[in-house]
This record gives C-alpha cells, sequence and structure tokens, in this order.
C-alpha cells in the first residue's frame, strides 16, 4: 500500500503532463518554471539541481556549448518544480546566449519565481578552442532583516565549505 505527503502539488503542469513536446518549442524563461510551497519554511536548508546534460549555441559562432548547470538555493517560501526546471534547461539548446548570460539568467528567473533566502548558479562549461569557462552568479535576498542576512551568509558559507572542503 503506498502512501502519500501532504505536499501540494494541484497547481503543477509539467509533472505528470505526458502529452506535449519534452522540449519547450519557445525560448528559455521564467514561465517555464513551476513552484510548490515549502513545507518547511522554518528551517535553513540548502537545495541542490546538478544538470549535467546542459546545452547551448555560441551567440557569435553558433558552436555548440556543453557544460553543468548547478542550482543550490535555500529556499522560502517556495521550491522549484524539478521537471519544470528540467525543460527549462532544454530551452537552452537552440538558444544563442553567452555562458555568463546564461548564469545570470538563470539565477535571476529562479529569483524572480523563488525569492529564495540566498540562491546560486555555477555553470560549469566544458572547453572548448583550449578554454574551460566557470560562471557562479550569486545573490541573497534583498528582503532579509541585517540579523537574516548574517545567519544566511553563516549558513551559505558553511554550505560551501561543505560542498567543497578545498575552499576553506
Amino acid at each position: 500500500m503506498s502512501t502519500r505527503s501532504s505536499d501540494e502539488t494541484s497547481g503543477l503542469r509539467a509533472l505528470g503532463n505526458k502529452g506535449g513536446s519534452p522540449v519547450p518549442q519557445q525560448g528559455p524563461g521564467q514561465s517555464l518554471l513551476e513552484a510548490f510551497p515549502n513545507r518547511f519554511p522554518h528551517r535553513d536548508y540548502v537545495i541542490s539541481i546538478s544538470f549535467p546534460e546542459f546545452t547551448s549555441l555560441c551567440p557569435v559562432t553558433g558552436q555548440p556549448d556543453f557544460g553543468t548547470i548547478v542550482l543550490e538555493y535555500i529556499p522560502g517560501k517556495l521550491c522549484v518544480e524539478s521537471k519544470s526546471f528540467k525543460l527549462y534547461m532544454f530551452a537552452y539548446r537552440d538558444h544563442h546566449s553567452f555562458m555568463e548570460t546564461i548564469a545570470n539568467t538563470v539565477l535571476e528567473d529562479i529569483c524572480g519565481l523563488l525569492n529564495p533566502a540566498w540562491a546560486r548558479v555555477r555553470g560549469l562549461f566544458v572547453p572548448r578552442g583550449g578554454t574551460r569557462i566557470h560562471v557562479f552568479a550569486e545573490q541573497f535576498s534583498p528582503d532579509l532583516s541585517a540579523e537574516r542576512l548574517a545567519e544566511i551568509r553563516a549558513a551559505v558559507h558553511e554550505w560551501k565549505c561543505e560542498a567543497d572542503p578545498h575552499r576553506g
């Protein structure tokens, strides 16, 4: 016998939608992302989503760029639904954009949808032409009090040290 949590799923469209194209036909945009209520807003915790099959196109040459996009955030009232995030990432496949723009756009779209206490997007791109580019974009919520911001910064520092023990 299966059981169910009390997660709120009634407003989600992408998850469970077995019809339609798996890759969005329009370009990337915040409208592709969906959110559900955070059941634990009283607790600071980090959600990390890694998308290792990211592809996009160079806006000048049209050559493909490959990489891993990692989204890390401390949710506020909302969490991003993972299938909608996957479809959002797929929307970049035929999108011409610089790597720096992609990382910052993903951060802006996530923050616009969720208003997390903190979010970071890491674009870890595969070398092309002998050059490896990694782009890190980060944002703290502007709505935090000074005391709350200090708590979030401490939690983020701890997360970063645990995620990369060589950072110290």
